[in-house]
């Protein structure tokens, strides 16, 4: 814990959440915010007990070829992969600080992002292409889409003691990724999600919502080449993904799902 940070700083906060999945925002544009964190400070404001409570916290900077930067920890203080749920939180969270565009480009950890905010209320977010999918076992895929997950299918996900069950395939080599388990009904998905740096399950994930809606694709008739769309059903709210499918890469990806303020601070 950054113990002058702590005493003598007042930080400014706003919390956020997609389906669930809760973050901390910070307004970083002039930069003077980071330099005084650490992973311990950081872990402290996520932490549900002693702080403000979230699976991560982001900071929004400035940027001169883009609208802004995402910069993204996990709740344990780490610095982390895409998020696809927080990428649509800050582009919300852009909006309310006055940067208004009609399609958003921003940088994060994996390369620029296009998001556009929906009359629906809704985020749509476009991911990175996806050009591998490796088969771990019949029933389980690793891919990454901008964070690395591992896929199983499962006969009830919201059945699956995720704590356990995540954390036993999250711990064993070489699977050091998020996990998802999902069943495919028709036209949707069910999904339950193990994310790493948070150790635990997370209400939504959105990198893992986007590779369950790839292994969907390959698992069902949509594996024919086109575009193709799922609605995905998590613990904490609904999203949906399209994209296209072709000579086995996966183009046009875009996450959608809600993405809301739901209080601000000064800690």
């Amino acid at each position: 814990m950054n113990y002058e940070l702590t005493k003598q700083s007042l930080i400014e906060f706003f919390k956020y959440q997609g389906a669930g999945n809760d973050f901390i925002l910070l307004d970083d544009r002039e930069g003077d915010v980071l330099p005084g964190m650490d992973q311990g400070t950081i872990a402290e404001l996520c932490d549900r007990h002693f702080g403000i409570g979230a699976d991560g916290l982001m900071l929004l900077r400035r940027h001169a070829e883009y609208d802004f930067e995402m910069l993204y920890y996990n709740s344990d203080g780490a610095p982390s992969s895409m998020c696809g749920n927080g990428g649509r939180c800050i582009v919300r969270f852009a909006h309310y600080l006055g940067i208004r565009r009609e399609v958003y480009h921003f940088l994060a950890v994996d390369g620029p992002h296009r998001a556009v905010l929906l009359p629906s209320g809704n985020v749509s977010l476009e991911m990175n292409d996806v050009t591998s999918v490796h088969q771990a076992t019949p029933d389980a895929f690793v891919l990454d889409t901008g964070s690395p997950h591992y896929v199983t299918l499962a006969h009830d996900p919201l059945q699956v003691n995720v704590n356990v069950e995540g954390r036993r395939i999250r711990q064993a080599a070489p699977f050091g990724i998020n996990v998802n388990f999902i069943r495919i009904n028709g036209p949707e998905i069910t999904i339950a999600t193990y994310e790493r740096g948070v150790e635990g399950e997370t209400l939504a994930c959105g990198t893992g919502v986007t590779a369950a809606a790839i292994v969907a694709t390959l698992q069902t008739a949509s594996a024919t080449e086109g575009p193709f769309q799922w609605v995905v059903r998590a613990k904490g709210g609904v999203l949906s993904v399209r994209g296209r499918y072709a000579n086995g890469i996966f183009t046009d990806l875009w996450l959608e799902g809600p993405a809301v303020k739901v209080f601000s601070g000064v800690i």
